[in-house]
């Protein structure tokens, strides 16, 4: 077996820390704000938060009983690699929902700054997962299964859909319309957090790569990112060197993924992301819309 090599192990030690954080960041927006206030937002941490309010199942424990049969629906749509970090990442969350989080104490005041705060708290902690390449399952599994087959759909709308459905459920098992609104609230709310902490508010991202590896880059762009990319030649004016000069359109969520993609093949490659009003073809918008 090859043992892995020191900056593999940092990366790893890296995606732990960031784990543990944004697990906790996003526990405490979940147990000590929403599930005290007896609301749940979206995603099967809510699902979990229904869950420990009808049975006392603990919601760590919970989000991993929900997230056992998504997971293997979706395994073969999202491949291995992505598994591997996902559930590295439900297993800490487990751990640090419930064995570290309920050692903060509980908030008992306004159900409507327990929504604020509990969807900026759980908004940064995602964030922090993302970046790492990871996710905290379920929820975010379909979601990305869908768009994987269906690359016209927006992230956004998929989302809004599968969030709704369960935010809904909260009506019924509280027994009051306020449940949901408060769900809405944090929801949207987080998902603002998000998008502010990693990419800002735009939906479409223009990345261009100056590299001497285009060829590289861009292979490995197609195979895990699944975007095209279209390559131009260009020459350094300083050094007079050529460079490649790659272009690709994506969404928020695909920057990441090209960027350590890019910098894995050529440390010393240059990248401009600047922000897309629209972008239109396969993947995107229609040409008719």
């Amino acid at each position: 077996m090859k043992k892995p090599s020191s900056a593999q192990v940092k990366s790893t030690l890296i995606d732990i820390v960031y784990d543990i954080v944004g697990c906790f960041l996003y526990g405490v927006g979940m147990v000590t704000f929403a599930s005290a206030s007896n609301f749940a937002p979206g995603g099967v941490s809510g699902l979990a938060i229904l869950l420990n309010y009808l049975t006392h199942i603990k919601i760590g424990f919970a989000t991993v009983l929900i997230n056992i049969p998504i997971i293997l629906l979706t395994f073969k749509t999202l491949g291995k690699k992505f598994f591997a970090r996902s559930i590295k990442t439900i297993l800490i969350s487990w751990v640090v929902v419930d064995g570290l989080v309920p050692l903060i104490p509980l908030y008992r005041g306004e159900p409507i700054l327990a929504a604020i705060f509990g969807g900026i708290l759980a908004g940064a902690g995602l964030a922090l997962i993302y970046m790492r390449e990871s996710s905290t399952g379920g929820s975010d599994f379909v979601i990305m299964a869908i768009r994987k087959k269906n690359p016209h759909l927006s992230l956004g709308n998929i989302s809004l859909a599968v969030d709704s459905m369960i935010i809904l459920l909260g009506v019924f098992v509280y027994g009051n319309i306020n449940a949901a609104l408060y769900g809405f609230i944090m929801t949207i709310l987080y998902s603002l957090i998000i998008d502010k902490i990693m990419y800002g508010f735009d939906s479409r991202k223009l990345v261009i790569i100056i590299t001497e590896n285009g060829h590289d880059i861009s292979e490995k762009i197609g195979e895990d990112v699944e975007r095209g990319v279209t390559i131009a030649d260009g020459v350094g004016a300083y050094t007079g060197n050529n460079k490649k000069i790659l272009m690709c359109t994506c969404s928020k969520s695909e920057v990441f993924k090209i960027k350590r993609i890019t910098y894995s093949v050529d440390s010393k490659a240059f990248i401009i992301v600047s922000s897309v009003d629209a972008a239109y073809g396969e993947g995107f918008k229609d040409i008719d819309d």
